[in-house]
């Protein structure tokens, strides 16, 4: 296996990661993407492509660094007053892992694969929240989105009280070919989602990829029709759901006692 600092926080100093993770203006976000510290994404005021904005954009995309065009006034109101002089990048506060990495987790232990994969997560508090119960149940990595997916921000780095510097965490530009991946390696994938089977009556034991959905709209459709199972929760109650991290981390323990062997009395 890789060694764990390939994929953990470059400096995990109690300053460092109470910064913002945006870097405002030209030459710090070049200066940002010159470096080795991994980058989530790139903004850039629409129709600026010319000069060091145009290099900016070139360098971004080369490092595969998501790059999307915004308003002025949404750099403005974003900076604060700052001098952005047309784009803000967000720095992630972890390095990224590689699928391979995941899978010599497991291997490691001597485990199947358990991986949680978070289809669109856009809160930092959800994805850290799913992190830290990731970490205690013993998956071995999580799988998330470029797009309209927060990344490894020090939000979530915080909120998964250092659970983060654990878990490998994986960043893929498509989920459904992620997905795919994963099957042809050999993992069953669960949907956690509205009408499925009883959450509690299938075999987790095996290889495992948990499929948690976006807080607004749950699993996408084209990832619910890759996945081969779907469970949900017994709502009771007035309320209809749950909280993704919620739900994801009654279902991570319901993986976790049944790879325990431990029999619910």
């Amino acid at each position: 296996m890789n060694d764990r600092n390939n994929f953990k926080k470059a400096d995990t100093s109690k300053n460092d990661l109470q910064k913002n993770d945006m870097v405002i203006g030209r030459n710090p976000v070049t200066e940002l993407l010159k470096s080795d510290r991994p980058c989530d994404k790139v903004l850039v005021a629409k129709g600026e492509v010319r000069g060091s904005i145009g290099k900016i954009i070139s360098m971004a995309k080369e490092k595969g660094v998501l790059v999307k065009d915004v308003s002025v006034q949404k750099l403005d109101l974003m900076s604060g007053g700052a001098s952005h002089q047309g784009v803000i990048a967000f720095a992630a506060a972890c390095e990224y892992a590689t699928m391979d990495d995941i899978f010599a987790a497991a291997e490691e232990k001597g485990e199947p694969p358990f991986i949680i994969i978070a289809d669109e997560l856009e809160d930092p508090h959800n994805l850290g929240a799913v992190i830290r119960t990731a970490e205690c149940c013993g998956a071995h990595g999580i799988i998330i989105p470029k797009r309209r997916s927060v990344g490894l921000t020090s939000t979530v780095f915080k909120t998964s009280a250092g659970a983060a510097e654990y878990v490998p965490v994986v960043r893929v530009a498509n989920l459904a070919s992620a997905i795919d991946e994963l099957k042809e390696r050999g993992v069953w994938i669960y949907a956690a989602d509205m009408d499925g089977e009883n959450w509690c009556s299938q075999d987790y034991s095996g290889a495992v990829g948990l499929v948690v959905g976006s807080e607004g709209r749950g699993v996408g459709r084209l990832i619910r029709e890759k996945c081969d199972f779907t469970v949900s929760l017994p709502m009771r109650g007035k309320i209809s759901s749950l909280n993704a991290s919620v739900a994801a981390s009654v279902l991570m323990y319901e993986i976790a006692r049944q790879r325990l062997g431990i029999k619910a009395k």
